[in-house]
């Protein structure tokens, strides 16, 4: 049984009472880190934002039935005040619980229902080759994304980051990168770059990162650009679990290569993940 599938099932069956992050990684077997990006990879939401809206959900369905009162519906759904409650609920829905309960109905709210989700990879893995990596700079533009951004996200940073193709001082050839680091609950920042020799003459706009000599397992991904989150997907649900490795709480990055074509998405590129040593 991988991570998520515990992870899920810990959320459903106790979320009306004292949750964490710690809790739900415990339970899975594996560090809140990877826990996390395990989460991310296979629901495309955070652990923190899903356990949220199941709760609300829950609460939405009693005001909607016409529960008598609300600050008792709070405290169900783990808020201490009215007040943390209706700022939630708002939040999450657009209208307070005093409105939805009037209207009487949930035809106008989307609930976050309970993910059903089996234990089938949803890519098949080459086996990984492990590499010692030197130490790195990056340098690129970053954007902070939520877990549950829009799949086009990405793809238009790196539109963005094409235009300075040719023009970065002291690039490596061949050598362009995706960063995934500064994770937290909910967010990480991604950095579209380019290897460099050093940062001192970076465009201000650039976020530049310093990557430190690490144990990676690479892993080759030959599909389409568009399916690279199947293949996230399947290391951090099938392969991590099941291997003797954890993953380092460290930046983990795509590298394409000269046989990727930016143009069509189509090439292959390697997934390189951090292992603690």
């Amino acid at each position: 049984m991988d991570p998520v599938l515990k992870a899920l099932w810990y959320v459903e069956s106790h979320f009306a009472g004292e949750v964490c992050l710690d809790d739900i990684a415990g339970v899975a077997g594996v560090s809140r880190f990877h826990m996390s990006r395990a989460f991310a990879a296979a629901t495309g939401r955070s652990i923190t934002r899903y356990l949220r809206g199941r709760r609300l959900s829950v609460a939405a369905r009693a005001l909607a039935g016409g529960a008598p009162d609300i600050l008792a519906v709070a405290l169900d759904a783990g808020y201490g005040s009215h007040e943390a409650f209706t700022r939630a609920f708002r939040e999450q829905f657009g209208l307070t619980p005093e409105a939805l309960r009037a209207q009487r109905h949930l035809d106008n709210l989307e609930l976050v229902e309970p993910i059903i989700m089996d234990d089938t990879p949803t890519a098949k893995l080459e086996e990984p080759r492990f590499v010692d990596g030197k130490p790195m700079l990056i340098a690129g533009l970053g954007e902070r994304y939520a877990f549950d951004s829009p799949n086009n996200a990405i793809p238009a940073l790196w539109q963005r980051f094409n235009a300075y193709q040719g023009s970065i001082p002291g690039a490596v050839p061949n050598a362009w990168y995706g960063i995934c680091c500064n994770f937290d609950d909910s967010s990480f920042e991604y950095v579209s770059g380019v290897e460099v020799t050093d940062f001192s003459e970076m465009p201000k706009e650039f976020s530049c990162v310093r990557l430190a000599a690490q144990k990676y397992a690479v892993f080759a991904h030959r599909d389409h650009v568009s399916k690279i989150r199947n293949t996230v997907h399947a290391i951090w649900r099938n392969w991590l679990p099941n291997s003797q490795f954890e993953a380092a709480d460290a930046p983990n990055f795509e590298h394409y290569g000269p046989e990727f074509d930016g143009r069509t998405g189509n090439g292959g590129l390697e997934i390189w993940i951090p292992l603690k040593a």
